[in-house]
């Protein structure tokens, strides 16, 4: 089972995306994707390494190349977030790469060896048009990512103020 969680900052992604893979009995995967440089970034993975706390999760941290993920078939897997992965593939070396490819074959090569795979990633492209080439880029990478996640995944979740709206499959939870 595949359920991709979108929606925008704050708005309840990673405790639904966490509620979701409560219920799988097997080994449960955190692959942390944000590369921990900053406070900012420092402050949200304390709050998120706080929300699975007891929770029985292995955590992972994988910047890019997550098709290359080493986890045993029949797992559960929470990746969070596609964002950040994106963002670490196209801007991580250095140079301007494109990821979508990259990132989708990735995830899709990790579907085919998991049981439950929960994806949490951002909503883009609903707030506006005036950036820099690279900014558009991202946002035109992410909104092809999510695009070619949403099709081949069983569940697609947007969260609202806390609120899980299904527009593909069913809200488990």
């Amino acid at each position: 089972m595949i359920t991709l969680v979108t929606g925008g900052t704050k708005c309840g992604k990673s405790s639904y995306a966490e509620r979701v893979l409560e219920s799988f009995g097997g080994t449960k995967y955190y692959v942390a994707t944000m590369n921990p440089v900053g406070d900012d970034a420092q402050e949200i993975i304390a709050r998120h390494t706080e929300m699975r706390r007891g929770k029985n999760y292995i955590t992972i941290e994988c910047l890019r190349d997550i098709g290359d993920l080493d986890i045993p078939e029949g797992c559960g897997v929470l990746i969070e977030c596609i964002g950040n992965l994106c963002a670490n593939e196209m801007f991580g070396s250095g140079e301007v790469n494109e990821a979508v490819l990259k990132i989708t074959e990735g995830i899709r090569a990790l579907s085919e060896r998991t049981a439950e795979l929960v994806i949490v990633t951002n909503e883009v492209g609903s707030d506006g048009n005036d950036y820099s080439p690279d900014t558009m880029q991202y946002i035109n990478e992410m909104a092809s990512i999510n695009r070619c996640i949403a099709e081949f995944a069983d569940n697609v979740v947007e969260c609202v103020y806390g609120l899980a709206v299904a527009y593909k499959g069913k809200a488990i939870c």
